[in-house]
């Protein structure tokens, strides 16, 4: 009961979408549509052609077109080995990150993975809905802020209802501006995996196919959940992860090397059949590829082989602990034969055998060297069940809700990338990606190194997150990465060499406004020409620190935010001297100084030459006879 009396029009507008569900869009007739339908002759559509398009597609461009004059702001403070560590945690609205980081990370990143909103209906996500306002209204707007700093609901996120008429709409408009500026930070050789389920699965392999191109399409994995949700008509147990190249043709064939993991009791009982003739002992050690393959064996029953003692348990593609066999002789002896001939060998001079169990519980072999294919169905890789015991044990009870699991990122990382790439994602929630290159790090001595970026989105403060300290998303995500960092460090304590050699660390930076004054032309008139002139004689804000324009110039410049820095005697040295910034005082000796070291780029502060503009003229004409580039704020 809502007290209104009944609705003659949407009653017949339901009629309608009964007998014609094809000429409805976002719950709106589409007129061209309902003529085509019922019209035998001169149909015609407006523009006719295969394309993707929705309400307010035109102004998710004006979004990605908007240039951002923002920058990051270090936080070593909520960091570890902030002076030291490849890795880092950017917090920010998204879209305002990503155009901060084109010039520094454009053709960088060899991975991205991200779990976008899936746009159930209850999302509450941040998607451009007013293109009246200035550049100056619509930022000020996404840095909405409550009293003690954090971003608020209301002034930043939009609850999609599915009642909206731009629901579907409303999404597309988020999501198209984020994978634009995405595609431009892959390498050429780059992959982007993305999470997504039923509700906006198709749309988004459209705008993907519009971005990437439909020829960059790699698959449309389907993730089984392990457990399903009773929801309709069918228990959902399965979401999609879509995976684009950059260019499929710089790709080499993913390979998959094999799953930490334990072949079941269940699975070595059923092996049993026959009358074994001979034992085989397996040595710790034997290098194992993988436990699936797809070569059978033909031999008989008699020849089966059985495991009488240990257990086989493939880590990094290796038997992790002795294994004593049961096999028939012709089996036996074919082993033997592959342990001591040179066929075993592959091309690193490792012996190889590859052992699964069919579907049968038969143990089979693969004499076959080399790698296989991962397969576009992804099973026992994880739940979200897995994600939520795994947080939990981290920081506690509920404290986030079905994060993807560690086991499913790392697998995606390591098909898609090698052991110093760098993995981006950011809808980072509680950081599970990091977690998984970490994680690998441990595992193989590799040296991948990620960037998450979060929005401080606040947390309900009925919430158990809130409840134990988090107030915003990003702070459970960089607590993540702390404890995480603190427990390898903890298990590794007798391996120093080993610690020595992983980057147990993290930069935190926050997106901020620009440290350097903005001219606004268009605030400009006759009345205050004058004062604002002046206000531009030191286009330095007041509130700006040393540490701060260091790594805005840094990041405006091109180079990362984990260059090497060296602080020298009055000045800045960017990776090994290509970059230098002059920001507390200049004379001739520095001037001699700097020149001596060769760098490509000079940076300095037009003020430190305040009334010795003879010390200016020779410092540019000395930096153009030596080819260097030099610039003046």
């Amino acid at each position: 009961m809502d007290g209104k009396s009944f609705d003659i029009k949407q009653q017949k507008i339901d009629e309608l979408k009964a007998v014609f569900p094809e000429v409805f869009t976002e719950d709106k007739i589409d007129w061209e549509k309902l003529q085509a339908t019922l019209c035998k002759e001169n149909i015609e559509f407006q523009n006719e052609r295969y394309v993707l398009n929705w309400a307010g597609k035109s102004n998710a461009f004006r979004v990605l077109q908007q240039s951002t004059t923002a920058t990051l702001k270090p936080v070593p403070e909520e960091s570890v080995n902030f002076d030291t560590t490849k890795n880092i945690f950017v917090e920010g609205e998204n879209l305002e990150v990503l155009k901060v980081l084109q010039k520094s990370y454009y053709g960088k990143i060899k991975c991205i993975i991200i779990d976008p909103p899936y746009n159930t209906g209850n999302d509450s996500f941040i998607y451009p809905d007013s293109f009246k306002e200035s550049k100056e209204e619509y930022q000020k707007r996404i840095g909405d802020v409550d009293e003690e700093g954090y971003l608020t609901k209301e002034g930043f996120f939009r609850r999609n209802s599915k009642d909206s008429g731009h629901f579907h709409s409303n999404w597309l408009s988020m999501m198209y501006p984020r994978l634009f500026l995405a595609k431009n930070l892959l390498t050429d050789d780059g992959v982007i995996f993305v999470h997504i389920d039923d509700n906006e699965v198709h749309n988004l392999r459209l705008i993907m196919n519009e971005i990437f191109g439909e020829e960059n399409l790699l698959a449309e994995l389907i993730w089984d959940l392990g457990t399903g949700t009773a929801a309709g008509h069918f228990t959902r147990a399965h979401e999609y992860i879509l995976c684009y190249a950059k260019d499929k043709n710089n790709l080499q064939n993913f390979v998959y090397s094999g799953e930490e993991g334990k072949i079941s009791e269940r699975a070595v009982k059923k092996v049993s059949k026959g009358n074994p003739a001979s034992r085989i002992y397996f040595p710790d050690g034997i290098e194992f590829e993988g436990n699936e393959a797809t070569f059978k064996n033909q031999l008989g029953d008699s020849e089966l082989i059985k495991i009488i003692e240990g257990e086989m348990i493939f880590r990094n593609g290796k038997l992790e602990k002795p294994v004593t066999l049961e096999a028939g002789w012709a089996m036996r002896n074919q082993i033997l034969s592959w342990l001591e001939g040179k066929e075993t060998f592959d091309s690193k001079g490792q012996k190889v055998l590859k052992f699964f169990f069919d579907k049968k519980g038969v143990l089979q072999y693969e004499k076959q060297r080399g790698f296989i294919n991962p397969q576009s169905v992804l099973r026992n890789i994880g739940s979200t069940r897995k994600g939520s015991i795994e947080i939990e044990e981290l920081l506690g009870k509920n404290i986030m809700s079905f994060p993807k699991p560690v086991k499913l990122i790392k697998y995606l990382i390591n098909i898609a990338s090698g052991n110093s790439s760098i993995i981006i994602d950011f809808f980072a929630g509680s950081c599970t990606a990091a977690h998984a290159v970490l994680d690998l790090n441990k595992q193989d001595g590799g040296h991948r190194k990620f960037i998450m970026v979060q929005l401080p989105e606040k947390c309900a403060e009925d919430s158990e997150a809130y409840k134990a300290g988090y107030k915003t998303i990003a702070e459970i995500g960089k607590e993540r990465i702390r404890r995480v960092i603190k427990k390898i460090r903890d298990e590794s304590r007798q391996l120093s060499l080993h610690e020595k050699k992983q980057d147990l660390g993290f930069k935190v930076f926050k997106l901020a406004p620009s440290n350097f004054k903005i001219w606004r032309g268009a605030e400009v008139t006759e009345e205050n020409l004058e004062n604002q002139l002046n206000a531009f004689t030191n286009p330095v804000k007041d509130s700006s620190t040393m540490e701060n324009m260091l790594y805005e110039l840094i990041l405006k410049s091109g180079y990362l935010l984990t260059d090497k820095i060296e602080q020298k005697d009055g000045y800045y040295a960017i990776n090994d001297g290509e970059l230098v910034i002059a920001l507390e005082k200049v004379d001739k000796k520095i001037i001699d100084n700097i020149i001596a070291v060769k760098p490509h780029k000079v940076i300095t502060l037009d003020k430190l030459f305040t009334g010795n503009d003879q010390l200016k003229t020779n410092t540019v004409l000395q930096m153009q006879d030596n080819g260097i580039e030099f610039r003046t704020i």
